[in-house]
């Protein structure tokens, strides 16, 4: 993802993935997405759709409803759905850790992407932002000792920006803590007595659900 709309794309993939949906829809999803830590311009949605279309990746058609629900002559919204060549690109790109998954123009949407992507992936994303995160606290750490700013209002936005780094330092290194605990709960062998324990108590199941759940 080299720009602003590759995210874009990736968004919309990863959004049809879950179902099929008109524009509406999709604008809404994709403002929840992105629209909170950037502006989202609604008037580069409908070409992003319209290439992935090109590209076979997405399909489209035409609701004919009526306001019940029934099917009617009255042309209705443009609904999208992803294809299986779409499926496929979806799958290749949520497999992508490398560091442009954890710069500010990607990391938003691929931890919004995240129930779509598996653990280890997770891993190397959060494991990468936080040591970038890490050098940008170093060097705010470093400008702010090699002197006193020049007035009251440069010393304030340095220490806020020390403040807002180091707060996502702590949380991604919770999240993956968060992370790493769950994969070692998959991962773990079951003893003789564990797995019929387990059986015996039905909780081989209860097991099963709460792996997916981390998931």
């Amino acid at each position: 993802m080299r720009n602003r709309s590759q995210v874009l794309e990736l968004a919309i993939l990863g959004l049809l993935h879950s179902t099929p949906m008109h524009g509406y829809q999709l604008r809404k999803r994709i403002n929840e997405m992105l629209g909170l830590l950037r502006p989202f311009s609604y008037g580069s949605l409908y070409p992003c759709l319209k290439g992935l279309a090109a590209q076979g990746l997405i399909t489209s058609s035409a609701e004919e409803l009526d306001n019940a629900g029934a099917v009617t002559s009255r042309r209705g919204r443009i609904v999208y759905q992803l294809t299986a060549a779409g499926g496929a690109q979806l799958e290749s790109l949520l497999g992508e850790a490398g560091p442009a998954s954890w710069e500010d123009e990607n990391f938003d949407v691929r931890f919004a992407l995240f129930a779509q992507t598996d653990v280890d992936t997770r891993l190397r994303i959060l494991e990468g932002r936080r040591a970038r995160m890490a050098e940008r606290l170093d060097g705010v750490n470093t400008a702010i000792k090699r002197g006193r700013p020049a007035d009251q209002y440069t010393q304030e936005l340095q220490r806020h920006t020390l403040e807002q780094v180091d707060r996502e330092v702590r949380w991604l290194e919770e999240l993956i803590d968060s992370e790493r605990n769950a994969r070692r709960a998959q991962i773990r062998p079951l003893s003789v007595g564990d797995a019929a324990a387990f059986v015996g108590s039905g909780g081989a199941t209860s097991q099963t659900r709460a792996i997916k759940e981390h998931q």
